[in-house]
């Protein structure tokens, strides 16, 4: 008779569990779903009023958030007492940010990178040392890709703590291609070659207006900077046609371009 009550109470607290375990698991599939779907029309909705990579990054916060709401949810359904647990979260939660204040510092640089909009997906820029495109922003990190298709991960708080440059927020950039020539040589003929090589070539703009400036003397040669505006698109296929259009013409019309030299006596004792 024991017994049989002994196992009476047993599978009448395992069909409790089941009671309680069924709507739990459903719960934790439709609520998974569900927050997959307000991520989703977060984001859509946000990247109508903001830039794209700023949208995905409070998506991912939002995303958090409310996995963090599901988890306590499903835990309650199953009868365990969430105050507790609330309170031992939060206790666990000061201990983690005391342990993560890197990763916390990274997420609060993506806030206020987001605040400030220094830069949108697309944008070619230069921060913590490394230059590229923007790929996109992440609770902790963004993402560049660089010229020769490399993808870095910056912390955010990287950028935040450093010298931020962008390249793509105005159309034009201007180029400064140096070069030496000899004191010997025609300064005003070497000057007039630079200025008909960008007067024959379309992509580089008119206003502003190109210049020849002599920015030195060096040791060795007069040292002239050639100024020259063009789009974002034109400025980096330009910039290398010049240099190599530069050398040509001045090996053509007899202009040098020195460079150091060390005459070395060698003496008999």
């Amino acid at each position: 008779m024991d017994e049989l009550m002994a196992t009476e109470a047993v599978v009448d607290r395992l069909w409790g569990i089941f009671d309680n375990l069924w709507p739990a698991l459903l719960l934790l599939v439709f609520g998974w779903w569900l927050v997959k779907q307000v991520r989703k029309l977060c984001v859509k909705a946000l990247a109508k009023r903001m830039d794209e990579s700023a949208a995905h990054f409070l998506g991912q916060i939002v995303h958090a958030l409310l996995l963090i709401v599901l988890f306590i949810a499903v835990l309650s359904q199953l009868g365990v007492n969430t105050t507790s647990l609330l309170a031992a979260l939060g206790a666990a939660g000061l201990a983690v940010g005391l342990a993560l204040k890197d990763s916390l510092q990274n997420l609060a640089s993506g806030f206020l990178l987001v605040a400030l909009k220094p830069f949108k997906k697309g944008d070619y820029i230069e921060g913590a040392g490394t230059g590229g495109s923007v790929e996109r922003m992440a609770m902790m990190h963004t993402y560049l890709k660089t010229p020769d298709n490399k993808v870095v991960m910056i912390p955010n708080s990287s950028l935040v703590g450093s010298n931020l440059v962008n390249y793509s927020t105005e159309p034009q950039r201007r180029m400064d291609i140096r070069v030496g020539i000899s004191y010997d040589d025609d300064l005003r003929k070497a000057k007039q070659l630079l200025l008909d090589l960008v007067a024959a070539d379309e992509r580089a703009l008119k206003d502003p207006e190109p210049r020849v400036i002599i920015t030195d003397f060096g040791d060795n040669s007069v040292n002239l900077s050639l100024r020259v505006w063009a789009t974002l698109d034109d400025f980096w296929f330009l910039q290398w046609d010049l240099m190599e259009e530069v050398k040509l013409s001045f090996d053509a019309n007899g202009i040098t371009i020195p460079f150091p030299q060390r005459d070395i006596h060698h003496y008999q004792h």
